[in-house]
């Protein structure tokens, strides 16, 4: 029996894999992708002030990968997963220079350059898989200069950028909280800075054509840019949580709200993660739970990940 059971696994590949960690980090690009089941990190700026090129993906744990090829060095890009199956990516910054308008795809293996007839210019941005149209949206940003407010939609089956045109929109800004609501199938944005200290405390939402101002009757307070929100099935509800209030760097929060369709409710769970801005949230299924990791904080950036695991 035991010779047996020997000569099968002899026949068999066995490779042990270490669980690493991205190194401590904030403004990276965070996403998870239904087609490899994963979640992919990219790049950012660590606690040197070095930006970062490196790609992870997250099932349980974390992996770094050996892509052939991958996007310089940067941080305060825009990802999102597309209608081709792949995840895309836009712009960023460096540290010491802004900003990039570049767009690059990752298969699951490697990353590869697109070149689209015609791009965003050059910014920090934040941009979401849209479901009811199959198109990532993208929403302003910052391009070294000021907040921006244009809205552009990526097509990841043409492999085309299109600037839309609605009747409508938020205000510039730079940071916001984007998730699509799938209890409603509406889009949704919250929050982001403007100039100066400026911040946002509003809620709008995108039909595919036009941005629209909601009103609820709560709001997460106070006002604030870098937060991150996701969409958790398991409740029906956008998780929102953190960011930096009144655009203060220095004073980042650690509240929890959720939005239930027609307004905002702040949730108190039994343990909270440390306060931190511009950092990475995604919905991951095979865990039922939201993934959260990095980010800057009242100190240095963070290395930590949490699993957000909110019961219905």
């Amino acid at each position: 029996m035991g010779a047996a059971i020997a000569c099968a696994l002899s026949a068999q590949t066995i490779n042990w894999v270490a669980a690493g960690s991205p190194s401590a980090r904030c403004c990276m690009g965070m996403v998870y992708n239904p087609t490899t089941q994963a979640t992919v990190l990219f790049g950012g700026a660590n606690n040197d002030k070095q930006d970062l090129n490196d790609t992870w993906t997250y099932q349980g744990m974390w992996r770094e990968m050996s892509p052939a090829n991958s996007p310089s060095p940067r941080n305060g890009m825009g990802m999102a997963s597309d209608n081709a199956g792949n995840i895309v990516l836009f712009g960023g910054g460096t540290v010491s220079t802004c900003c990039l308008n570049d767009t690059w795809t990752w298969d699951g293996t490697n990353w590869t350059e697109q070149s689209p007839p015609v791009s965003p210019s050059p910014r920090a941005a934040t941009m979401r898989f849209d479901p009811a149209t199959g198109l990532v949206v993208l929403f302003g940003g910052w391009d070294g200069s000021g907040p921006l407010g244009d809205t552009w939609t990526w097509d990841g089956k043409a492999r085309t950028w299109t600037q839309r045109t609605p009747a409508t929109s938020p205000a510039p800004r730079s940071g916001p909280a984007m998730a699509y609501y799938a209890a409603s199938q509406t889009f949704l944005l919250f929050g982001g800075g403007g100039t100066g200290n400026t911040c946002f405390v509003d809620t709008w939402s995108w039909n595919g054509t036009t941005w629209t101002q909601l009103f609820p009757a709560a709001s997460p307070a106070p006002p604030r840019t870098g937060e991150s929100m996701e969409y958790d099935p398991m409740i029906k509800q956008v998780v929102l949580f953190g960011g930096a209030a009144n655009n203060t760097w220095e004073d980042s929060l650690d509240d929890t709200w959720l939005w239930s369709g027609s307004t905002w409710t702040k949730a108190t769970p039994a343990t909270v993660p440390p306060n931190r801005y511009s950092f990475g949230l995604v919905y991951q299924p095979s865990l039922k739970a939201l993934v959260m990791f990095g980010g800057y904080s009242t100190g240095p950036a963070r290395g930590d990940t949490w699993l957000l695991d909110l019961e219905p």
